[in-house]
């Protein structure tokens, strides 16, 4: 089904053309992945397909039976209600019972349970609920009483996640689904279970987003808006990476084969009288087209990061048997840790398990309850936190910038002055004299990190740098730090991200339990996989342990337990046929090789020197492998019962 179509759309603010003249269609099913640099329009093409704006030129055809669900940066809420009746605000009869369903539960009223399990009945309202109780449980959205005013940035993005979530999966058959940075203020348990949700679903998406495994788990396809034109691309971003590159390569001997007419044309034009004959004045028309070919500028401006890092000493930061809790809620219990230069350490966990308290106490901003926090004499801290920005209304860009410094140190010993600090971070001269309060999110996160950077740290903590910044300006950072000599210390949600650059994980795991992790996250999630399998396994081997069974006993019978699980009809062998020999050999062949296989692998992955594009694919590779081996391990358990 053939849900929009847009012809020639053009978007202007002032004299600025967001976008000019693009054209582009969606189909029910489409996974669609729109990316850009801040500011150039993605967020005002999706509030236009949602009728909050309209183009300046171009038509725009939504089909009558699709409905558009937007999920925006800035959800809007009705302040004076509360979660439950801002969730569930359509007023039908199936969302209005599982409203008074939800109420009634919160305030443990069994009388009225006990009738609306009846209209539940009635309304076939359970396999819907269902599917409520599991969006708010993923998304930790309890206390559905509480009024909206309330909530914190974070709780906010989650609730109007599960409301969008919900309206889409109720009574709309055909929905095109809208989502602008949905990953932001989630947890990555969190942001892996919408992936696997959003697959299930079989939604028509069009997902704005900077975090690159999200955006290859859920979309099929790349837009990119640049220099006002709309660039398709199939596939994932590696594949986009490389067809954009391409892409450049052409366009700039198009450009150089354009410079090279337009001389030859230019020394024409020069030589030509001002009287014109029909001839001529079609090749002077043709010369402004060559013209402004050749003087077509493609810009890939990157942010440059050449920061003079203050001089580390030998001591760094020293922690020994750190306590620290909130009431009944431990956060550190015992912590010891000695950080070295050069450490690029990722933390994770669940929110509210105290990442963000640990580092404030390691840059003294709070106290542990007891144990000693020794920081290095030459330490000095560079600290981007979530809390973004602190300006007064009306200062501008330039204005805010030197009230830290005028002067800016480089690394090769010479300095920038604040205006040309900041057109290396893509402010032009005159977005510099905008106001702070203009600046888009992605703006405000760029010049959040300039400032972080003016101060020349060697121990930088970055506390989920990674959200609102645009893919370009992800891409820099993460080179940067890759050179970084000083300590760097990650809390992020975007894998991809920490994948490149941390060495090991501090992971969170509550009740003031930290897990010093030695490898990247992919590497982390791997082996809670493969401790799963063991507990699995250990599991059904207490079981038979506690029926009087031996360890040893356990395992042996553990195939006789299959068989005898089966009908007694199947206890009879059947003759293996050739085919059956053959793939019976095959398989004894087979699976050594896969062992031998994912041993080698697992030996590559863990002497730390692979580049992130080789780990990444190694680690997809050993995934495969663990699928491989379990299908043939049991087709092999099948045909030896055969074989006798």
């Amino acid at each position: 089904m053939h849900y929009v179509s847009a012809e020639g759309l053009t978007k202007s603010y002032g004299i600025n053309p967001l976008f000019k003249n693009i054209s582009f269609h969606i189909n029910e099913g489409d996974k669609i992945a729109l990316i850009a640099r801040n500011g150039v329009g993605k967020s005002t093409l999706l509030r236009i397909l949602n009728g909050d704006e309209t183009a300046d030129e171009g038509k725009l055809f939504i089909h009558k039976d699709v409905t558009v669900a937007l999920f925006e940066q800035d959800p809007k809420f009705d302040e004076s209600k509360t979660v439950l009746e801002n969730i569930f605000h359509t007023n039908h009869p199936v969302m209005n019972v599982i409203r008074e369903y939800e109420m009634a539960s919160e305030s443990e009223d069994g009388l009225a349970l006990s009738e609306l399990f009846g209209k539940m009945d009635d309304l076939n309202a359970w396999d819907f609920e269902v599917k409520v109780k599991q969006i708010l449980t993923k998304l930790n959205i309890h206390h559905l009483e509480q009024p909206v005013s309330d909530l914190s940035g974070g709780q906010r993005k989650r609730v109007a996640l599960a409301k969008t979530l919900i309206d889409i999966g109720f009574d709309h058959k055909h929905t095109l689904l809208m989502m602008d940075e949905p990953t932001n203020h989630l947890d990555v348990e969190m942001i892996e279970w919408l992936e696997n949700y959003l697959n299930q679903e079989n939604v028509t998406l069009l997902l704005v987003t900077h975090d690159r495994y999200f955006l290859d788990a859920v979309s099929e396809e790349i837009w990119e808006l640049e220099r006002e034109n709309m660039y398709v691309y199939r596939g994932d971003y590696e594949n986009y990476v490389e067809k954009k590159a391409a892409r450049i390569e052409s366009e700039l001997a198009s450009i150089d084969k354009a410079k090279n007419e337009y001389r030859k044309e230019l020394e024409w034009m020069r030589k030509q009288p001002k009287a014109r004959t029909t001839k001529s004045k079609s090749r002077q028309d043709n010369f402004y087209e060559v013209e402004a070919r050749a003087k077509q500028r493609i810009e890939d401006a990157q942010v440059q990061l050449q920061v003079k890092m203050s001089r580390l000493g030998g001591k760094v930061v020293e922690m020994k048997k750190v306590y620290k809790s909130y009431g009944d809620l431990p956060i550190l219990k015992g912590f010891d840790y000695t950080f070295s230069k050069g450490e690029r350490i990722g933390i994770i966990g669940k929110n509210g398990v105290g990442k963000s308290t640990f580092l404030n106490m390691l840059q003294q901003l709070e106290t542990a309850d007891s144990g000693k926090i020794n920081i290095g004499d030459t330490v000095v801290f560079g600290n981007f936190s979530q809390q973004g920005l602190v300006f007064k209304e009306n200062m501008r860009v330039i204005e805010y910038v030197k009230t830290f410094a005028e002067n800016f140190p480089l690394a090769n010993g010479g300095s920038l002055s604040a205006a040309q600090f900041l057109e290396l971070f893509l402010f032009t001269p005159d977005k510099q004299y905008t106001y702070l309060n203009s600046l888009s999110g992605g703006e405000k996160k760029r010049l959040q990190l300039l400032i972080v950077l003016f101060t020349n740290p060697n121990f930088l903590i970055l506390d989920e740098p990674t959200n609102d910044l645009d893919l370009p300006t992800l891409a820099v950072l993460e080179n940067f730090l890759s050179d970084y000599q000083g300590c760097v210390l990650i809390v992020s949600h975007d894998r991809y991200f920490m994948d490149r650059l941390v060495d090991h994980l501090f992971v969170f795991e509550g009740e003031g339990e930290v897990r010093d992790f030695p490898g990247n996250y992919t590497q982390y999630r791997l082996w809670l996989k493969d401790n799963e399998k063991k507990e699995n396994k250990w599991d059904v081997l207490e079981q038979r342990k506690s029926k009087g069974e031996t360890t040893e006993s356990a395992v042996l019978n553990r195939e006789a337990a299959v068989v005898s699980s089966q009908p007694a009809a199947v206890s009879v062998k059947k003759k293996m046929s050739f085919k059956e020999k053959r793939e019976f050999e095959l398989l004894e062949k087979e699976m050594p090789e896969l062992e031998a296989e994912k041993k080698k692998i697992t030996e590559e992955m863990g002497t730390g020197n692979l580049p992130f594009e080789q780990l990444n694919k190694l680690s997809e590779r050993i995934i495969v492998i663990d699928q491989l081996l379990g299908e043939k391990e049991l087709r092999w358990l099948e045909l030896s019962e055969m074989v006798g």
